[in-house]
């Protein structure tokens, strides 16, 4: 009897994923539960199980190869009887001549677009790779492409490495321009003592670890801070939606978190309800998460605001991007003995500069500085955010 291997549903608004790779070749047996392949999509790595023990008798689509939601991606011959004979391995499969679309039909109100604007090499999306005439429409869209490098010098070859970007680098890339793109993007700039942050981060630390079995990091302290700070500030948690601008009376924090793959935002949500504790219980598991490629969709959607951490890498000063749709992001960094003015006397204290990407079209000069002061009087004295002032 044979089994069929699908692709599992990828997440809300996800309908494709890559065949990155494939752990059992035909002919292996695997037992139930067993991972067969690992599917990359925009966002999040998909582990693909076995449904039954048995043999994996065939491969469908192989590495690199695009597939959508329910697509066949293997046949598993169930119990312990012999070996299929192996069939062709995705490599061998993906070298062999494509032949297969020289002869679809691509769709006539493509052909004639693609006539009218000079277009020969379209992707199609269609059954079979049918060139549709979306396909051309979001070609004549598409910025036209780079130019080719000019070769490299002889004998340098060896010394470059031409690796194709995953999914997940290429949705990045993607989503930043179009951040750059689409928003009136503007930084605004402010510093923090973190004089008494440190100090209270240090008298209740163990007691905190003790209680709670967490250790109380700065990121509460921030979060916090931001929350006090969007409530005064609410365009600063909104977000445009065509002619509407949408304010949100709650807060969906995100962090974002660089991974070995690249950079994720987990969200937190409805932070603004979230004691110290339950806050960095959040980020902790979030985070180990984001480390193991665990993350799921849903954990990355409905951000409402999103704070950055650059000084865990050692930057001092940086201007983050936002993260669309949401029209605010603060971005953290390293702390730094720095010698200050403090009521005539020149004095050493802990400074921490943080900047404010704000989007302009909703949020004018004046809230977004009122914001970034909000954060740096509650931090200065945290005793604000328990009289809520």
């Amino acid at each position: 009897m044979s089994t069929e291997v699908r692709v599992p549903t990828l997440g809300e608004s996800v309908t494709e994923a890559t065949v990155a790779t494939w752990f059992k070749q035909p002919g292996d047996a695997v037992a139930v539960d067993e991972m067969l392949c690992e599917l990359e999509t925009d966002k999040v790595t998909v582990e693909v199980p076995s449904p039954v023990a048995g043999t994996l008798s065939e491969i469908v689509a192989a590495e690199g190869e695009t597939v959508g939601v329910d697509a066949l991606l293997a046949q598993i011959a169930e119990g312990a009887a012999a070996p299929a004979p192996k069939a062709e391995t995705p490599k061998a499969a993906a070298a062999a001549p494509a032949t297969a679309r020289t002869d679809v039909e691509n769709a006539p109100s493509a052909n004639k677009l693609m006539a009218e604007n000079n277009l020969s090499d379209v992707t199609g999306t269609g059954k079979d790779g049918r060139v549709m005439k979306e396909d051309v429409l979001n070609a004549i869209k598409a910025p036209a492409p780079a130019a080719p490098r000019a070769p490299a010098p002889a004998g340098s070859g060896a010394r470059e490495e031409r690796v194709k970007m995953t999914r997940l680098r290429q949705t990045i890339a993607k989503r930043l321009k179009d951040s750059q793109n689409t928003a009136a993007m503007l930084t605004t700039y402010n510093e923090v003592d973190m004089t008494e942050v440190m100090a209270l981060r240090n008298e209740y630390k163990d007691l905190f670890f003790k209680k709670h079995g967490v250790k109380l990091g700065f990121m509460s302290f921030f979060t916090k801070a931001c929350v006090h700070a969007l409530n005064e500030v609410p365009e600063v948690n909104a977000e445009i939606d065509g002619t509407n601008v949408v304010y949100k009376k709650y807060v969906n924090m995100g962090i974002a978190a660089g991974t070995p793959t690249g950079l994720v935002v987990p969200v937190i949500n409805d932070a603004d309800q979230m004691s110290f504790a339950t806050i960095e219980k959040s980020i902790a598991a979030m985070g180990a998460k984001a480390r193991d490629g665990k993350l799921s969709m849903a954990e990355m959607q409905g951000g409402t605001f999103t704070i950055s951490n650059g000084g865990v890498y050692g930057s001092l000063m940086s201007s983050p991007i936002l993260n669309p749709p949401q029209s605010g992001i603060l971005g953290m960094h390293k702390i730094q003995d720095r010698p200050m003015a403090i009521n005539g006397q020149v004095v050493i204290r802990p400074m921490m500069y943080l900047a404010l990407s704000y989007d302009h079209r909703i949020v004018d000069g004046k809230g977004a500085v009122t914001f970034l002061v909000r954060v740096k009087e509650a931090l200065e004295d945290p005793r604000r955010l328990l009289m809520d002032l």
